[in-house]
């Protein structure tokens, strides 16, 4: 394809080093839709004839149909998918085929193809994250109010209610979600037609490829246009940020999943045995999970490094852009996938919860409260003597809620048995109603607000 410069052929490990087939055909489809605007746009235009166009096309949806039989010969030596679709369309159609090259270079045709299936990624990952916020939405629904003991520095605090628990993890994900979508914005504009970077001198009209391919404009710099990556990195990065909130959930699981919590029960479809101890049930989707925001973290930050340092305009460094990001996709999708099974197959036991949420002395900010409450103390003033409430309890291997009034009343003398009423765990999430609480009504309000979200 290039080789008119050239008196020789590259040596073999050139052509293996510099060929990227082997992972670049999954841009066959992008490639194809690319070449059939840019053919219509230059038929217009009057730049090739109708014929030609109408050549090109079929060309094209013949070449489309061999790759999807598995019947497309990959030669190293064709480097990438373009250069096998041109060469492929060309034995189909002669001329015409080698026509369609006119008015646009690799560099903005790598540039398109790359940007519309990223953007394709992002529409298939928002269907993934909306089944799986759903999933953690029915599920809070369900355990709205089931209380269970929240946590600070994996110390128990204060109860809380599993829903509201799990809805904060619709809230973290939800995020991620507007992220991607805020990312589209700006992965959805349109390099072809900026050649290898300074432009064509063709009567091209950008505005109609961008058109359409679906893309919002086309990009106002031809430099830039075949240089930008930053959308790939923008998407790695909502990647990155969204495997470390899955990360964190399934952290918790892994951890209630013990023997030590019991909080939850794995289901024989996202767990695994030993090899050696029948007892055991071994939460590695949860832990696999857990582990492959390595791996997308490291595509994102090898393609920071790939990029940070290039001039102006397109550098075949540009060429390992494409695999750590198809490779963070492929990994990312499966642990959305894991996920959403997991909250779907989700097992609770809600008794072993609500009994570890009454340990801890979790009660005692709710006593602290009752004094400033009730008896007017500052809260500063309230805070100490609950700490010597709770220490006595400790002492005595109780805990607050089985403390005798008159030890309560040795310590503050004011305190009458009303107190008992805000000792239970039940009473502490209950009360907990300010806007963002666990209270249980305030997580069905805002179970009913995600669900008309997701509509």
């Amino acid at each position: 394809m290039w080789g008119g410069r050239f008196g020789g052929g590259p040596s073999a490990i050139m052509q293996e080093i510099n060929a990227s087939i082997g992972f670049d055909r999954r841009l066959y489809r992008e490639d194809i839709a690319g070449s059939k605007a840019h053919s219509a746009m230059l038929a217009k235009a009057g730049i090739i004839t109708e014929a030609d166009k109408d050549a090109i096309h079929k060309g094209l949806d013949q070449v489309q149909a061999e790759i999807e039989a598995g019947e497309m010969e990959y030669k190293p030596e064709l480097e990438d998918i373009h250069m096998h679709v041109e060469a492929r369309l060309r034995e189909l159609v002669g001329d015409a085929g080698a026509r369609l090259h006119t008015g646009r270079s690799r560099n903005d045709q790598v540039a398109t193809d790359f940007r519309l299936w990223v953007r394709g990624a992002i529409d298939q990952l928002d269907v993934a994250y909306a089944g799986l916020l759903g999933a953690i939405v029915d599920e809070a629904e369900k355990h709205a109010g089931d209380v269970m003991p929240g946590f600070t520095h994996l110390q128990t605090a204060q109860p809380v209610t599993l829903g509201h628990h799990l809805m904060a993890y619709y809230e973290m994900l939800s995020r991620d979600r507007a992220r991607l979508a805020d990312c589209r914005k700006r992965v959805n504009e349109n390099p072809l037609g900026a050649a290898a970077l300074a432009g064509t001198s063709f009567p091209i009209d950008r505005h109609m490829t961008s058109e359409a391919l679906g893309f919002d404009r086309p990009m106002a710099n031809s430099l830039d246009a075949v240089s930008a990556r930053d959308f790939a990195l923008e998407f790695l990065s909502v990647l990155t940020i969204s495997a470390v909130h899955l990360s964190r959930l399934a952290d918790e699981i892994v951890l209630w999943a013990s023997a030590a919590f019991r909080f939850l029960e794995l289901s024989d479809g996202f767990s695994t045995g030993s090899s050696i101890m029948p007892q055991k049930r071994n939460p590695d989707a949860a832990e696999l999970i857990r582990a492959k925001v390595g791996r997308i973290m490291g595509a994102q930050n090898g393609l920071m490094v790939v990029m940070k340092g290039l001039p102006l305009a397109y550098s075949k460094d540009m060429q390992e852009d494409k695999e750590p990001v198809f490779q963070a996709v492929d990994d990312f999708a499966l642990c959305l996938a894991a996920m959403t099974g997991m909250m779907q197959d989700f097992r609770p036991n809600t008794s072993a919860m609500k009994k570890a949420a009454g340990q801890g002395f979790s009660t005692a900010t709710d006593l602290a409260d009752w004094l400033v409450r009730v008896l007017g103390l500052p809260f500063r003033d309230a805070h100490h003597v609950t700490g010597a409430v709770v220490k006595e309890a400790e002492t005595r291997g109780i805990d607050l809620s089985a403390l005798p009034l008159d030890a309560m009343q040795a310590v503050e003398p004011r305190i009458t048995a009303d107190v008992y009423d805000v000792l239970t765990v039940d009473a502490s999430v209950m009360s907990r109603t300010s806007f963002g609480g666990t209270a249980p009504e305030n997580v069905r309000a805002a179970v009913k607000a995600a669900k008309e979200s997701l509509k």
